[in-house]
């Protein structure tokens, strides 16, 4: 009877831990990271009682079992990494996309505007209200290169601030996972699985890997974890402390470090931090918002040195030549804050059509120096000797001082393109619309000779000036040109073949070639008589003279950047297209990831998820073991009546 009772008492607790158990899991139905458990019964030995065999003894709970699959989990926290990285990525991408693209707030209808002036004013040179309009329209052109610049830099302080927010949360995790790890092993030591601890530790290592690549080894003292392409974060009940810390090169950019044996940080490469919500930063920062920066600052580059170098070859209202109309940004070279020699390292564009939108670091081991393109990292020089060749239109320099052995600098040599583009022409007058030298033939001329109205080179200068006027004269017996101001050799250009002439020889001639002296050039067509004359001069009212507005004016629609494959606003629809096919390529990779990783997080809460269903089933059937038990005790105390009332 003893053997009925005890029997009846093992169902009893069975049934109880099965309620208790479904009870709990329909509680954490909704709790996010939550594995059903259920309970694991097993039959107690049985009693041999001889002539009759074994009686049972009754049942059981082994333990109460976490329906968790760990390839699933696995899964589960890659895809986490991937999906995080894709998704901030494009949340980043499609804000840069937004604004570069507005057909309003770009750069296309300023440019354009610009150029209307410019167009107002070849048909008005010597209007006031033209020139005003012109200078208007430049200087809002210089201010949305400024304000679109800006709106990168805050890009730029939003990604810095993104960075410091995921280590935060990143050390949060780590900390947590440590403590867990501790709990877990305290608890293991009791024989039984701490299933609700293991849940609230794979959650927090899948949370963890939507910042961060996340790669677990369980070990006996728990998971120990690394992040990125290594970098060990969890170590047991130890978690190790990230930090963020300024770029030695670059004050305004925010790296990742961790903080060695000796209490100092140590900056990550970024390209060790892949996956999650940080990897997607980096990835973004790097091969798309420098890009874009530097794609803007390149523009701006190339449209202040192109318009400058033509307005240096024009006369102002003032009778004085051009000037430089743009400033023209210079590349930006810092070192390291770590360096320990004296260099004084500078950095030069002097060839605008090479430029690239990449940046470069220069480095110097004790015996080589090294020029690294970034962000790829390929190495474009190394030497003994201090790189003097210009590379990708940039020349480098130093001006004093030495580097020492680990010494590096990054030169940044477009990034500053767009922020510093601004207007020095202060005053309309000194707009340069006309050509500082004129043209005439006299009327008494014979032949059909014409000159045309002339224009200047980078060659002109005061000495040429001073030269003028000069007089050519037409020998037909001998087909020559003289008259050439003395000292000055003259070039003969035909068919794109030039021929030099020694100053003072005569210059023979040839219908339709360009004649050029002291950075004068001039084509004389027709044929010119003998003794007929042309004077070249200094153009002393140039006022209503646009020739040099019209070759400003033709710099919008001529392919004068990028080795001559793009012209201004096709320069830029280029940086458009690059940020929209970035931003469509990120869409559509980010949703299949997303798609992917629910398709797992769905295969493992089939398995793992509470169905209520299923537990009022199970409800049901532990309720119904639970009163039988009782019924079945409740029979052994009525036998024990019995028996006592026959004594």
């Amino acid at each position: 009877m003893a053997n009925i009772f005890s029997i009846a008492q093992s169902g009893l607790a069975a049934a109880q831990a099965g309620i208790a158990t479904t009870s709990h899991n329909i509680a954490n139905q909704g709790t996010v990271g939550y594995s059903r458990q259920q309970v694991i019964q097993t039959a107690m030995d049985g009693q041999n009682l001889g002539g009759i065999g074994f009686i049972g003894n009754g049942t059981q709970v082994q333990t109460i079992q976490r329906i968790y699959n760990e390839f699933l989990g696995a899964q589960i926290v890659s895809g986490q990494a991937t999906a995080s990285q894709l998704a901030t990525y494009y949340a980043q991408v499609n804000k840069a996309n937004n604004i570069v693209a507005d057909s309003t707030a770009g750069l296309s209808p300023v440019l354009d505007n610009f150029f209307a002036g410019v167009q107002d004013l070849v048909a008005n040179p010597g209007e006031a209200p033209s020139r005003q309009a012109m200078l208007s329209g430049a200087q809002t052109l210089a201010s949305r290169f400024q304000s679109l610049n800006a709106q990168f830099q805050s890009m730029q302080n939003g990604v810095n601030s993104e960075i410091e927010s995921s280590v935060l949360n990143i050390n949060s995790y780590a900390q947590q996972i440590a403590q867990l790890n501790d709990a877990i092993v305290k608890a293991q030591s009791t024989g039984q699985p701490p299933n609700d601890l293991l849940d609230q530790r794979d959650l927090l290592v899948s949370e963890l890997a939507k910042q961060t690549k996340v790669t677990v080894s369980k070990m006996d003292s728990g998971y120990n974890i690394s992040i990125g392409n290594g970098q060990s974060l969890v170590l047991g009940n130890r978690s190790l402390s990230l930090t963020t810390v300024q770029s030695p090169t670059d004050p305004n950019r925010m790296e990742v470090a961790y903080t060695s044996a000796n209490g100092n940080p140590v900056v990550l490469p970024e390209n060790a931090l892949v996956g999650g919500n940080l990897g997607g930063l980096f990835e973004y920062r790097s091969q798309t918002l420098d890009k874009m920066q530097n794609s803007l600052g390149r523009i701006a580059i190339g449209l202040a040195t192109t318009f400058n170098a033509q307005h240096r070859l024009g006369q102002d209202q003032n009778g004085n030549l051009g000037g430089d109309f743009f400033n023209v940004a210079s590349p930006s070279v810092s070192g390291s804050t770590r360096n320990t020699g004296n260099a004084d390292v500078g950095a030069a564009i002097t060839n605008v059509d090479a430029l690239t939108t990449n940046d470069y670091r220069l480095s110097y081991n004790g015996t080589d120096y090294k020029i690294t393109r970034l962000p790829d990292n390929v190495t474009l020089y190394s030497g003994g000797a201090f790189p003097a060749a210009p590379i990708d239109g940039v020349t480098f320099s130093v001006a004093s001082g030495t580097m020492a052995a680990g010494d590096e600098f990054l030169i940044r040599p477009t990034a500053n393109g767009a922020q510093d583009f601004k207007v020095l022409i202060t005053s309309t007058s000194e707009i340069a619309a006309a050509v500082p030298i004129r043209t005439t033939a006299p009327s008494a001329n014979t032949g059909t000779g014409k000159m045309s109205a002339g224009t200047i080179n980078a060659v002109f200068n005061a000495a040429t000036a001073a030269a003028l006027p000069s007089t050519l004269t037409y020998d037909s017996a001998a087909g020559t040109f003289t008259g050439f101001p003395a000292g000055m050799p003259v070039t003969v250009t035909v068919n794109g073949t030039p021929t030099v002439y020694p100053a003072g020889t005569p210059v023979p001639y040839t219908a339709g070639a360009t004649i050029a002296f002291g950075g004068v050039e001039v084509q004389v067509t027709g044929a010119p008589a003998n003794g007929d004359t042309f004077t070249i001069s200094n153009n002393s009212n140039g006022d209503g003279d646009n020739r040099n507005m019209l070759a400003l004016g033709d710099l919008q629609t001529k392919n004068v950047l990028q080795g001559g494959t793009a012209s201004y606003n096709s320069a830029y629809a280029q940086l458009v297209s690059f940020v929209g096919n970035k931003t469509a390529e990120m869409k559509a990779s980010s949703t299949a990831e997303a798609t992917l990783l629910k398709q797992v997080q769905d295969a493992q809460q089939s398995e793992s998820g509470v169905n209520m269903d299923e537990e009022a089933t199970n409800l049901l059937r532990y309720q119904q073991a639970y009163q039988a038990s009782g019924k079945v005790m409740q029979a052994v105390s009525d036998m024990f009546d019995v028996l006592m009332s026959l004594r």
